[in-house]
């Protein structure tokens, strides 16, 4: 099993492949992703429109004239504007998140760039991300987009995962380590 599949659903993925195949025949692999970009934000900072599109409690009509809507007052038209409309009339509409995650994958897949998670305990300064970088970007051939994260109980240190791998430099598991060979010793 791909990346790709593990991380998306079926009917995402379907919607997400099918999206990226108009998106390369069209030219339009930006346009699209900067339109998933927008209408991501608009859902995070609308409770309403993030309601609409994941609670099965709206009928696809309520869902499709909601979509259409916001889709139209942020000027998001074109293919994935037809996508996520399509998606309402299927009453798939819960699955657009997963879908703008799926197109995501296919398109950095495309770029040859791979993705890194990275958790830390404090915010990434600039310059320790492009040392990351570049060191991710060393190890992989490929370019390495960072998706970091802050999680203060690391104390310290980092957690990069970079496809399969993971590598664990924080505190937290230092500690924890230390503390599992303190019990096996006394």
């Amino acid at each position: 099993m791909s990346e790709t599949d593990s991380a998306v659903s079926g009917v995402a993925q379907r919607y997400a492949t099918a999206l990226f195949d108009l998106a390369i025949d069209g030219g339009a692999t930006d346009a699209v992703e900067a339109d998933a970009v927008r209408f991501e934000g608009l859902v995070a900072e609308s409770a309403d429109l993030a309601r609409v599109v994941r609670s099965p409690v709206f009928t696809a009509d309520d869902q499709l004239k909601a979509v259409s809507a916001v889709l139209a007052a942020a000027g998001i038209d074109g293919l994935f504007a037809n996508v996520v409309k399509l998606a309402a009339r299927n009453r798939r509409l819960s699955a657009v998140p997963d879908i703008i995650k799926g197109y995501r994958q296919l398109v950095a897949v495309h770029r040859g760039e791979v993705t890194a998670d990275v958790v830390s305990a404090e915010p990434l300064a600039d310059a320790h991300a492009a040392e990351l970088k570049a060191a991710l970007s060393a190890m992989t051939g490929k370019t390495v987009v960072l998706d970091a994260s802050v999680d203060p109980s690391l104390i310290g240190g980092l957690i990069v995962r970079l496809g399969s791998r993971m590598i664990d430099t924080s505190i937290k598991s230092k500690l924890n380590a230390l503390k599992i060979a303190l019990k096996e010793v006394g």
